[in-house]
């Protein structure tokens, strides 16, 4: 494959064609196309090279650490520039690995430099069904996971090898979220995300505090009603397999996976009760799928963002929105597509109304993006390479000066 992506000191910017999107139809023609924004300067830096990454994050614990989640079933840690020769976490003989399945993410929990509790997201062996474990890190070595601390938080059967999901993340609320995909194949046969008794195809809200294995929060959406999984806070999602909460303000951002013509990304604000329909199996994106006509019956929270699977593209990867050092990407929300390589940036305008702009065109399988404690962004290529996004003007700027 062409390398279309550049490392320092070569800088690749683009001016892109900004698409707006609005969110009160569900219309082909509720896109409109917006004036061309210049975006801003964007660039990778390699950081250190993995096996299949698949997701990346940190403790917050104050120790500046990486955690890299490889497919086969190891965390590693990426400390400085440098990876630690022992993983963190080695559960290789517990994951089925191998197309959407592995070992899908790491969640530290919101108090971990005092408890030292983790949760991991894996398709187990042999069945390859959902598993959510909680581990703690090892007495001895703060770099070391103890492997015998295993607890079982939930497991989830699958129907099939795709659209497992796979993210977890603690809210601002301190509960924990799991993105739940609709359980594969394709168009959903079983209507599992529309389906309230089915934790298929759902965002997923647990306390892992007060119970074991865990507890539902009081505040979930559907206690009331005993014809519905108390676990769900939101439904209608094909297989959101990245999402993110901004730091700053709390809100959501979910990546959705789309059928066979189109990508999204959902929003949440952090003042939600829970309880969102986003839609999917009735439809795709701002489009009916199934049915084909009349799909919206008006209860249905469209995607802040769509794009056709054109050029390229076919598997959105969410990203974050920035809050880093960098000021011309600060308050952009960046993501990818995992086949095309490209990272846009979308900002909301007083309208309500997100814009997106393409701020680099790579040949990386983006399967990831993380986030460092201090707010600056990596992506991950499932090839392998774990990179940096920055703004190389900036440091340019910085050389200068001194």
């Amino acid at each position: 494959m062409t390398e279309r992506f550049v490392l320092l000191p070569t800088v690749l910017t683009l001016a892109a064609l900004s698409i707006t999107l609005s969110t009160a139809s569900c219309l082909a023609d509720s896109s409109s196309v917006a004036p061309t924004q210049t975006a801003p300067r964007l660039a990778v830096e390699l950081a250190a090279r993995f096996q299949t990454p698949l997701a990346i994050t940190n403790a917050a614990d104050g120790s500046g650490r990486v955690f890299v989640t490889e497919q086969s079933g190891i965390i590693r840690i990426l400390s400085g520039t440098s990876v630690l020769e022992r993983p963190f976490l080695d559960i290789r003989n517990l994951v089925l690995a191998g197309g959407e399945r592995g070992l899908l993410s790491v969640a530290f929990h919101p108090e971990y430099a005092r408890n030292g509790f983790f949760f991991v997201n894996y398709t187990e062996r042999p069945g390859g069904h959902t598993v959510v474990d909680r581990y703690s890190v090892s007495s001895g070595d703060p770099n070391v996971a103890d492997p015998t601390s295993a607890r079982r938080i939930i497991r989830i059967e699958q129907p099939f090898s795709n659209h497992n999901g796979g993210q977890l993340k603690f809210g601002p609320d301190g509960y924990l979220y799991i993105g739940m995909g609709d359980g594969g194949a394709g168009g959903d046969p079983m209507n599992r995300a529309q389906n309230l008794l089915e934790l298929l195809g759902k965002m997923l809200r647990l306390d892992v505090d007060r119970g074991l294995p865990y507890t539902i929060p009081p505040s979930n959406p559907f206690l009331a009603r005993s014809d519905v999984r108390h676990e769900i806070w939101a439904s209608g999602l094909r297989n959101p397999w990245r999402f993110s909460f901004d730091r700053q303000t709390g809100d959501m951002f979910i990546g959705d996976v789309g059928q066979d013509n189109f990508e999204e990304i959902s929003f949440q604000s952090a003042s939600s009760r829970g309880g969102e329909n986003y839609g999917w199996r009735r439809m795709e994106g701002l489009h009916c799928f199934n049915p084909s006509t009349n799909c919206n019956p008006g209860n249905l929270v469209l995607p802040i963002i769509e794009y056709a699977q054109s050029d390229g593209s076919c598997s959105v990867t969410g990203g974050y929105r920035y809050r880093g050092k960098f000021s011309s990407l600060r308050g952009l929300y960046i993501y990818g597509d995992f086949c095309s390589g490209k990272i846009w940036g979308a900002t909301e305008g007083s309208d309500g109304r997100w814009t997106t702009a393409l701020l680099l065109d790579t040949s990386l399988s983006l399967s990831s993006f993380g986030q460092d404690e201090s707010g600056e962004l990596l992506v991950a290529d499932l090839n392998g390479n774990v990179y940096r996004l920055i703004d190389p003007s900036a440091r340019r700027r910085r050389a200068v000066r001194r």
